[in-house]
This record gives structure tokens, sequence and C-alpha cells, in this order.
């Protein structure tokens, strides 16, 4: 099994007049898994990842934060690139142009095989039937130049998304609120982990609401840390690496370059011809029937855009405009439930996602979102550094460097915080407004993510109904929350750039997910979403990658479970 291709005078031998089926770029839940499906059927298949592979690379770091590794406390001294890639991280410093102090800072968003699915706290749940229907919930909505609706309904992705469920390994409980969704693909439940979560589930039970065991993408083998933030290498996680991407290459035939950066596509006006490389300081030319863009919805934009020629002044495949526009990213705030005296013991465990409730999903007309365990938040040291870095953008370097003198005093109390409560994030969807949107980035810096994204007024709006919500929710219990939902760090969930749709004048592919552009370019990564959903995206990534390897091959597992 070739996992990786070392020697340059084999990848020039055998990939140069190599004419793929398909070239997927981006390893992360769509690429991995819509390549894992495509190979299985008989498809040539070869995966381009910029990152490492962290499953047979001795650099890769895992089972804790790069910022809190071999000597580091809670920072990266000028973020480190190398250091980052090795865990499993992007480097490239995301640039955000939404207020008038420019602001840059570390995404943390994934690059590596897997993509932020190594890194990600596997929650893995069902959008809603209401999700579909976002431009019902949000008709009225003036701010939002287009409407959020979908090409595709709740049943066009029941089956996959039981099929994703399944292939993924999910365990969990179903939701009582939204219990009519079709059969679910778990294949168990693992039990509640401490004396604290019980008291909180009964707690909200009390309070007249629905609490479930959030659906988790998670082995829970001995000794699990659940390596939210950082790469697992107990094999624990099931991430897109080990779930789709390994049986790819091990099984089916399908190759993988890592370390490889995808620099440009180059396009007639009808199809992809070529796909520019650099990969350890060579260039590569590489071929396909098909292409199939999954490097997320910061980068594939960027590439789309960084792809611009005189065919395509705009970017590639941008016809429409819409390229880079729409950006979602969700509004999250977190809430800090102190655990009773009496349930921090030996046996409090506050890292896992374990409990969920829709209750505010949809209500009084008005379409909020999710709330869910957060999962045990960074170790103090890293929340110090947090919060200089956003006084620093606030009000300048002389205020953090003041703050900076208070550190042995604060890390402890943060220290405390995190090993004390258990978090609680609220999700609310986000709108797509064509002024939110990714940046074409400037030719010095082409991999760099520049970004302009705001809250509008119809969010802030929801925003406080849904935070008046919970504060009634949380009545009775000890808690602080940490607004979140207006910071531009918090971007993991970005989707929306490059939407789907049936007008090719609003929208960039169609329901199949191939640009409207060009016959043989896809984007299978959450850069599809018309609207963000009110919860977690990976599940929806996945499954709607099995569904466009059905349509390609007709012979997904879908097809073989469901005939």
């Amino acid at each position: 099994m070739h996992r990786d291709l070392n020697d340059p005078s084999v990848i020039e031998a055998e990939l140069a007049d190599t004419v793929w089926d398909a070239i997927v770029v981006g390893t992360g839940l769509g690429g991995a898994t819509l390549g894992y499906a495509l190979a299985k059927a008989g498809w040539r298949v070869l995966f381009c990842e910029r990152g490492l592979d962290y499953l047979s690379d001795p650099r890769a770091l895992g089972s804790n934060y790069a910022e809190m590794l071999q000597g580091h406390d809670g920072s990266l001294q000028d973020g480190d690139p190398g250091w980052l890639l090795g865990a499993g991280r992007y480097e490239q410093p995301l640039v955000d142009h939404s207020s008038v102090r420019v602001r840059q800072f570390l995404p943390f968003i994934g690059s590596g095989v897997g993509g932020s699915s190594a890194l990600y706290g596997m929650a893995f749940e069902r959008f809603a039937r209401s999700d579909f229907e976002s431009g019902r919930w949000h008709a009225q909505v003036t701010e939002t130049t287009l409407e959020p609706n979908w090409p595709l309904d709740y049943a066009d992705f029941c089956g996959y998304y039981r099929t994703a469920e399944q292939l993924y390994r999910v365990r969990g409980t179903p939701d009582p609120i939204n219990s009519a969704v079709g059969e679910l693909g778990f294949v168990g439940s693992p039990p509640i982990s401490s004396q604290a979560a019980e008291h909180l589930a009964t707690h909200l039970s009390k309070q007249g609401l629905h609490p479930y065991r959030l659906p988790l993408a998670c082995e829970f083998v001995a000794g699990c840390q659940c390596c939210q933030g950082f790469l697992c290498l107990q094999r624990c996680k099931n991430d897109g690496a080990r779930i789709a991407l390994e049986p790819a290459l091990r099984n089916f035939g399908a190759r993988l370059l890592n370390r490889c950066s995808v620099r440009r596509l180059n396009a007639d006006r009808q199809r992809v011809t070529s796909i520019e490389c650099n990969r350890q300081g060579q260039t590569l030319t590489l071929r396909a029937r098909h292409v199939f863009l999954a490097a997320g919805a910061l980068q594939t934009p960027n590439l789309l855009l960084r792809s611009a020629s005189d065919v395509w002044p705009q970017g590639l495949a941008n016809s429409s405009g819409m390229v880079g526009r729409n950006l979602m990213r969700h509004a999250i705030d977190l809430y800090l439930i102190q655990a009773r005296p009496a349930d921090r013991n030996a046996h409090f465990d506050n890292r896992f996602k374990e409990l969920a409730f829709n209750d505010f999903y949809c209500i009084d007309g008005t379409k909020l979102g999710s709330v869910q365990s957060f999962g045990r938040l960074p170790p103090g040291p890293m929340l110090f550094e947090s919060l200089r870095q956003d006084l620093q953008a606030v009000a300048g370097a002389c205020p953090a460097k003041m703050l900076g003198l208070f550190k042995p005093v604060m890390t402890p109390l943060l220290q405390r915080m995190v090993e004390q409560s258990i978090p609680m994030a609220s999700t609310l969807e986000d709108l797509p407004y064509l002024d939110n949107r990714v940046l074409a980035a400037p030719d010095d810096a082409p991999e760099s993510v520049n970004i302009n994204y705001r809250l509008h007024e119809d969010d802030w709006r929801r925003l406080a109904l849904f935070r008046t919500h919970l504060r009634r929710a949380l009545k009775g219990l000890s808690w602080r929350m940490v607004k979140q939902a207006d910071n531009n760090q918090r971007i993991a969930h970005a989707c929306g750039t490059c939407r789907m749709g049936h007008d090719a004048h609003t929208s960039v592919l169609d329901a199949f997910n191939r640009c409207h552009d060009l016959e043989n370019l896809y984007i299978v990564d959450s850069s599809f979403f018309p609207s963000s959903g009110g919860t977690n995206p990976g599940l929806t990534i996945a499954a709607n990658a099995l569904r466009v390897a059905d349509h390609l091959t007709g012979v997904s597992d879908y097809t073989q479970q469901h005939g």
C-alpha cells in the first residue's frame, strides 16, 4: 500500500501521465468520505492533502493542544508553522477585515489527513427538517439578500444520514423533539460519565426540556481523552482519515499525496483541464476526469478565486459572482455550569460532549438552534492567552502587555474554572449575507484566509432571544456565560461560500454539488450549504458526500443496502 510518495522520481514516473477518475482536494469529512465511496466503486482516486498524514507520520503531535506540548505554555511564538502542521492545524493566519482595525489570528481549523474532523469534538447530529426549510423560517428577514433555501429536502438526506452514522460508528440516543426523523444508524450509547452530568440532565428535564445523549463518532476506548481540539493518537476518534481515507488507501487502491499544496486549477470554458500543485518544492501537474474540492469553506473559495484566468476573470466557476460570498460560521455562546461540590469527586469528568437538547431549535415561530455539551475547555494557560489576544485586538498592545503581568494569578483561577464546570454551547443558525464573505488572498500570501464577517440585525435579535431562553432554563444552577457569538476566531463551522441551488445566477453548485459553470468540477465540503442549520455540520457533510457518490456511481453503500 502506497501511503506516501516520497521519492520525486516515483512521483514523476507514476503520476505525470496518469489521468485519474477522480482527484479529491482535501481529506476532511467531505473529501475522505466521497473518495472512499468512489474508490470502493472501482474509481481510480487520488487524494491531495496539504498537511501531514498523522496516521503514519512519526512527526505527528497529539493527545494535547499544540500550545501545551513540549515546553509551550499556552501560546505559540510567531505561530510556529511547522509545529502547528505537526499537530494537524492550519498554520497560515486568518486576516479579519470585519472592523476598522484589521485583525490577524490563527484559525482553529485542521490541515492534514482528516481535515478539521481530526480536531473535532465528534458530535454527529442530523440537521432537522426545519433546516431544509430555512426560507420559510427566515422569509421576513429584510437584510437577507438570498433566501436560505435548499434545492433538496430532508427526505433526500434521510437514508444517507443513517449510512453515514453506521460508517462513522456513531453512539448516542434519539432526540425526543425530533423523534420522527427516520431510522437511526447508531451502534449504541455509552452511559453518562459522571454524577454531575446526571444532575444537569435531571435539572433540564424538570424545566420541561428534553435532554438526550449527544451522538458522537467515538469508540470510547479505555482511557479515552475525548481529544477535542487536537489529534487522537489512540485511534478512538472516528474522523475522516481513520474511517474513510485509510480504508480507501488500504482496500480500494486509492492514492494519497500529502504535504501537497494545490496552487490553482486550470480550465477552459467547459472543464477543469489540470491541477497545479507544489510538493516539497517540486511542481506537479495532475489531471482527472472529475475534480472534487473539499478543502473547507474557507480554502475552497480561496482556491477558486486565485484560479482566475482570461477565461474566468472573476475566479474559476464564478460567473454568478457568488464564490466566497454568504459565509456562515454559527453564533456560539458558552455557558459554564458550576458542578455542585458533592459532584466534584474523583469520578467527575467534563471531557465528554454528552448532553444536548433542541427545545429552542424552533420556538414561537422563530428559528434559533441547538444546545449541547461543549466538552472540556482548553487549559488555563491557553484561556489566558486567548484573553490577552482579545484585549490586544480591541485596545492595542500596551493594555495586553499589562494584562500579561497578571498571568501567574489569573491562570490558576482559569484552570479551576475549567476543572469545576460543565460547559454547554448554544449554536445559533446564522444567515447567508452577501457581504459576509471570503476575500481573495493577496499574491504574496496566496494561502492566507481573508474574511469579512459580522452578525446582522436579525442575528442579534434571535441571539438575544436565545440567551433569554437559556437564562430561564438554567435558573437555579450556578453558571456564567462567555459571550463568543460575535468572535470571529470561533470559525470552526464555516460554511456556505459556494452555495448550491437551482438558479445558476444566485448559486455556484447544482443539487448534486457540480459547479454550474464546469461539467467536471464538484465541491463536497460545507461550502455547498445554502443555510448553516442550527447544529454541527459534520454528519450532513459526510451524508452528502455519500449522496454525491451514489449519484455518480450508482453503487454506493446506500444503494447496496437499500437497493
